[in-house]
């Protein structure tokens, strides 16, 4: 009994005295530049003190109150961030499971034994209670490491919710916005359709008077042509992106409420974007990217641990009797403690495969960290590229919108004074009608980049 207790206090101590083989999580390192590219020249030259783009929240940085309706909504129903809910609740649950391993399991028994024989035929029955105690001593850290790399799962499983969320609010706002630029297309497109009928309606009356040749007619059909086979696209492009977002919303398709015009939507001239060593903290793909590689680092330490002897001890306690009320009485109880080191000799190169193959996937999940991370500085200079160039097109094509106005209401005045031919008014008119649409189309792209900068620097998921 002294020699048995002696044993299990030594591998007691073995077990609290354990390491953890393999290597320990450290960052590689990672060439961050000093700014982004595309950063507006004015803003280059200072750092901006107020608070960062990426740091503000979707509703300040989305203000207007029906988008910021249906993006909350989006982000109660949407099934892809349900989906993502479920993953997170299956990680935690795997967490539980493998951090289970690391304690004593404890199991019940209990046996009745019926015995007769012809030699002892009054042998008596005999029941039996007992627990039995199983105890792998995790002196070289296998499952710790593996609840290490559980754990930087679970937390990988979580940034890739974030992911999900800072996707679904840039798509619920980037569909919004088209949606709008599609109506106020339509607008101009019914208003232009109802112009140009009245100028169909002018030259029909003048033609059958003598004044003009049926050219003029013909030519300002193909106007009203224009501008009517434009609002039967626009139609269409309009109940296909309320179906988008209605899937979005968790919806079945179906119409979707409005709120700000496209040119009256609030967003900042200049956008904050910050210092590029922020985006590793700030971005959920470079976190998800950095916990998997945590996780793969981890379970090498498990392959490793696999090549060391496996310490394990158990024990038993139990009772006997005749009688169930003598269970617990006299020497009818019984109890024992052990241990066992099994130490592999021979497994065919089962464990070095598997330790080989923890260092090529631990060796691929810090390249993909590192490209996640460049592609990020990427996707930030390009956002910030296309926000600021958007801007100064869209303002261009302001300007050239109002020239065509105004050479499209000269040319009326001159044919209506006899100056100039309807084909001036035609291709005038024409010029503008395509100049406004490509207008409403440039404010969506200057909104849509915004929006893509918002998410390249991380920002929706924070709170």
């Amino acid at each position: 009994m002294t020699s048995a207790r002696i044993s299990t206090a030594v591998l007691l101590l073995l077990a609290l005295c354990g390491c953890k083989v393999g290597p320990n999580y450290k960052r590689p390192p990672l060439t961050v530049p000093g700014e982004y590219r595309g950063v507006a020249p004015d803003a280059s030259t200072q750092q901006p003190t107020g608070e960062q783009f990426a740091e503000m929240k979707w509703p300040a940085v989305y203000q207007d109150e029906v988008l910021q309706g249906l993006i909350k909504e989006a982000l109660a129903n949407n099934y892809d961030m349900r989906i993502a809910a479920t993953r997170i609740l299956q990680a935690n649950a795997s967490l539980g499971i493998t951090r289970a391993n690391q304690f004593p399991t404890l199991n019940g028994s209990a046996a009745v034994t019926n015995e007769r024989s012809a030699i002892y035929p009054g042998a008596p029955t005999f029941d039996t209670l007992g627990l039995q105690l199983n105890y792998i001593v995790d002196f070289w850290g296998q499952y710790r490491r593996a609840t290490e790399s559980a754990r930087a799962t679970l937390l990988a499983t979580q940034f890739g919710q974030s992911i999900v969320q800072t996707t679904l609010i840039s798509s619920v706002a980037s569909d919004y916005f088209l949606l709008r630029q599609y109506d106020g297309q339509l607008v101009y497109s019914r208003d232009t359709v109802a112009a140009d009928h009245e100028i169909l309606k002018l030259n029909t009356i003048k033609f059958k008077g003598g004044e003009s040749a049926i050219t003029d007619v013909y030519q300002a059909q193909t106007l009203v042509e224009q501008a009517e086979a434009e609002v039967i696209s626009l139609q269409q492009a309009i109940e296909q992106t309320e179906n988008n977002i209605s899937i979005l919303l968790g919806r079945n398709p179906g119409p979707i409420a409005r709120g700000l015009n496209l040119v009256d939507q609030p967003h900042l001239p200049e956008v904050p974007a910050g210092l590029p060593s922020a985006l590793l903290q700030r971005r959920p793909d470079v976190r998800r990217a950095e916990e998997n590689l945590v996780a793969a680092n981890a379970n090498v330490g498990v392959a490793k641990a696999a090549f060391f002897p496996q310490i394990s001890l158990t024990g038993a306690f139990g009772a006997q009797s005749t009688a169930i009320t003598s269970f617990l009485q006299g020497p009818a109880t019984f109890w024992s403690v052990g241990g066992q080191v099994v130490q592999p000799i021979f497994q065919g190169g089962r464990i070095r495969s598997g330790y080989r193959l923890a260092w090529a996937q631990r060796d691929e999940a810090e390249l993909s960290y590192k490209q996640t991370v460049q592609q990020a500085f990427g996707d930030v200079s390009n956002s910030l590229v296309g926000y600021n160039q958007s801007r100064l097109y869209r303002m261009k094509i302001e300007e050239q919108t109002k020239t065509y106005k105004q050479m499209a209401d000269l040319a009326t005045v001159r044919f209506k004074g006899g100056v100039t031919s309807f084909l001036e008014v035609q291709y005038y008119e024409q010029q503008y009608f395509l100049s406004a649409l490509s207008l409403a189309q440039a404010w969506y792209t200057e909104l849509q980049n915004y929006v893509q900068l918002y998410q390249a620097l991380g920002g929706g998921w924070q709170q």
